[in-house]
C-alpha cells in the first residue's frame, strides 16, 4: 500500500536546520534561509552561509506541497480502516523502510501524528521580511489547514525594536502567535563582546514591542555568556532587561563552547574564562533571584542546561525554582560530580535520580572510565561528553 502521488511527483520542500524543542512537532515552513546578522561568536549554526529572502510564491507552493503529501497521508488512512486519522499503524506504514517514501512524507506524517496544530516559520529572523509578504504566507497557510492554533517564529530584537506596532498587530490577527528572541544577555559589555548586533536598550524596545502587539514572547537567556570575567554584570543585568519586558517565557540556554565556533578561539587565547558547572549553576541563582516584578514563566527545556528543574512560573514558583539550585549546589563534592557526568551523559534529568542505584552506578562507570575525580580536573571531560549536543 504506497502514496502513489507522491511518489510519483517531486514533493520536497525546504526546511531549515534548527527549531526551539518547544517546537519539536511543529512543521517547519521556510521564509528566510540562514541568519542576516551570523556574527554571534558563541553561535555555531550558520556560519559560512549566504542569507537570503524566500520569494512569496515559492513559499506557497512549499505549503501547497505539504497540503498535497497531508491529503495523500489522509487517503492512506481511509484505506487502512482508520477513517483519515494519522494512527500508530500508518505511521509505522509510512516509516517502514520497504514503502520507499522519503523524508518529506516522513516529517508531514509526523505533524499529522501529533496534531497538525502548531507551526515554525524558519530561519533565524523571519520576521526580517516584509510584513505584506508575511502576512500573505500566513494567510495562505491559515487557508490550507485552518485547524492550525499555534505559529512561531525565531526573530531579532533589533528587527522587533524597529517593526511598526500596526505591523506586528496585523500579523498577530494573521495567525502568527508567538516570537522566539535570543536575548542572551541584557548586559552590554557581555553584547559587545559576543558580536551580538544589539543592545540591552534595543532588547527591552523589541521585546515590549512583541508583548504590547498581543504577541506571546518567549526570550532565550544564556547563563556562562559573561564568563568569570563579568558573571554577576551579566546575571544582573540581564535579569534588569526581563524585568522590563516581562516576557511570557524565559528560557533558559547554557552556554557550551565547541571547536566550531568562533568563540572557541578567545577561549583558547585566555580572552574568555569559562565557568564550571557550578560557577554557572550559582549565576543562574543570582539571575532569577533579581527577577522581579514579573509573571514570566521560566523554562529549562535544553539537554546543555544541568538543572532541567529550573522550571515555573514568577512569582509563585521562584522560591521552590531558587531552591532546585541551592540542592544542586548543597551536594557533597562526589555526589555533585556524579550528578553532572550522569547529566552531561544524558541519563540523569535530576539530582533526585542519585537515588537510583542503577543510575549512580552508570555514573561512577563513567567517572572510572575517564579518570576524573572532585580532586582531578575533569571540566574539559565533562564538556566533550556535551559536543554531542551541539
Amino acid at each position: 500500500m504506497t502514496i502513489s502521488n507522491t511518489q510519483n511527483r517531486n514533493n520536497s520542500f525546504e526546511k531549515g536546520p534548527i527549531r526551539p524543542p518547544s517546537e519539536a512537532k511543529s512543521l517547519l515552513i521556510r521564509l528566510t534561509r540562514n541568519c542576516p546578522w551570523n556574527k554571534c561568536t558563541f553561535c555555531p549554526v550558520y556560519k559560512g552561509a549566504k542569507f537570503s529572502i524566500r520569494d512569496v510564491e515559492d513559499v506557497k507552493s512549499d505549503i501547497d506541497t505539504i497540503f498535497e503529501i497531508s491529503k495523500e497521508i489522509k487517503e492512506l488512512s481511509f484505506k487502512m480502516g482508520y477513517a483519515g486519522e494519522v494512527t500508530n499503524d500508518v505511521i509505522r506504514q509510512v516509516f517502514s523502510g520497504g514503502q520507499g517514501y522519503n523524508d518529506e512524507v516522513k516529517f508531514i506524517a509526523f505533524w499529522l501524528y501529533n496534531g497538525a496544530k502548531h507551526v515554525f516559520l524558519q530561519d533565524a529572523n523571519s520576521l526580517v521580511m516584509k510584513p505584506p509578504e508575511i502576512l500573505e504566507i500566513l494567510t495562505h497557510l491559515k487557508e490550507r489547514f485552518p485547524d492550525i492554533d499555534r505559529i512561531t517564529t525565531y526573530a531579532r530584537s533589533a528587527t522587533t525594536a524597529r517593526m511598526k506596532p500596526e505591523d506586528l498587530k496585523m500579523l498577530r490577527e494573521a495567525g502568527l502567535t508567538r516570537v522566539h528572541i535570543g536575548l542572551e544577555s541584557g548586559s552590554d559589555t557581555v553584547l559587545k563582546f559576543m558580536k551580538k548586533g544589539t543592545t540591552a536598550e534595543q532588547h527591552i524596545l523589541g521585546g515590549k514591542n512583541v508583548v504590547d502587539a498581543g504577541l506571546e514572547l518567549s526570550e532565550y537567556v544564556m547563563p556562562g555568556l559573561g564568563g568569570k570575567e563579568l558573571t554577576v554584570e551579566h546575571a544582573v543585568e540581564t535579569a534588569r532587561v526581563l524585568n522590563q519586558i516581562n516576557p511570557h517565557f524565559i528560557r533558559i540556554r547554557s552556554l557550551h563552547v565547541h571547536e566550531i565556533m568562533p568563540l572557541a578561539k578567545d577561549v583558547a587565547n585566555n580572552e574568555f574564562s569559562l565557568l564550571t558547572d557550578d560557577e554557572t549553576a550559582a549565576e543562574l541563582r543570582l539571575f532569577i533571584e533579581n527577577l522581579d516584578g514579573i509573571e514570566s514563566r521560566i523554562v529549562s527545556d535544553h539537554i546543555l542546561n544541568l538543572l532541567e528543574e529550573v522550571c515555573g512560573k514568577l512569582p509563585e514558583d521562584k522560591e521552590r525554582i531558587l531552591g532546585v539550585i541551592d540542592s544542586y549546589l548543597k551536594l557533597d563534592d562526589d555526589d555533585r560530580l556524579l550528578y553532572r557526568i550522569g547529566r552531561r551523559a544524558g541519563f540523569m534529568r535530576s539530582t533526585d535520580d542519585l537515588l537510583d542505584d542503577g543510575l549512580k552506578g552508570r555514573a561512577e562507570k563513567i567517572r572510572e572510565s575517564l579518570e576524573i575525580s572532585v580532586d582531578s580536573d575533569g571540566e574539559d571531560a565533562l564538556r566533550e561528553l556535551m559536543n554531542g549536543y551541539i
